[in-house]
C-alpha cells in the first residue's frame, strides 16, 4: 500500500512539473556588443561623410566647368 501510494504521488508531481511551460532565460548580451555597437556607428559615420564629398565634389566640377548650380 506504501509502494502505491508513494508511485501515485510522485507520478502526480511529475505530469504537473512536466506541463509547465519552460521558462525561457534572458537573451545574453555577448562581450562583443559594444564593439559591434561602434562598428556599426563608423559605418554610419563613414556613409554620411561619403555622401558630403560626393555632393562637395559635384560642386566643384560644377563651378569648373562654368555651370549654374540648380
Amino acid at each position: 500500500m506504501g509502494l502505491s501510494k508513494n508511485v501515485t504521488m510522485s507520478l502526480s508531481i511529475l505530469f504537473i512539473a512536466g506541463c509547465a511551460p519552460p521558462a525561457r532565460p534572458p537573451q545574453p548580451k555577448t562581450v562583443f556588443e559594444p564593439l559591434t555597437q561602434q562598428v556599426e556607428r563608423a559605418r554610419e559615420v563613414q556613409k554620411t561623410v561619403d555622401e558630403h564629398a560626393d555632393s562637395s565634389r559635384g560642386a566643384v566640377d560644377t563651378q569648373e566647368r562654368g555651370d549654374t548650380p540648380h
